[in-house]
């Protein structure tokens, strides 16, 4: 089996602070262009990245109404939603 290379890539996210001070993100803006909308945030987590180094909130998020296990707003560059 091929060993799959991971690397961090910073992106744009858009997202909304409530008065409580949480945030939600709403959409993400890939490196090429395209717009990924968030349908919905499914998890928020304190986490590390065994893969690239680093760590920070996780957000588990549904995009175009999928949902891959083990997927993060810091997916893999190949991902596309089927429908975009």
């Amino acid at each position: 089996m091929s060993e799959q290379k991971c690397r961090k890539v910073y992106v744009p996210v858009n997202l909304d602070v409530d008065a409580e001070g949480n945030i939600r993100p709403r959409l993400i803006r890939w490196i090429d262009g395209r717009v990924y909308e968030i349908d919905r945030l499914k998890h928020k987590c304190r986490a590390a990245s065994t893969k690239v180094g680093g760590c920070g909130i996780r957000y588990t998020v549904m995009i175009g109404g999928h949902y891959e296990q083990g997927s993060h707003v810091a997916f893999d560059s190949e991902y596309q939603p089927a429908h975009i």
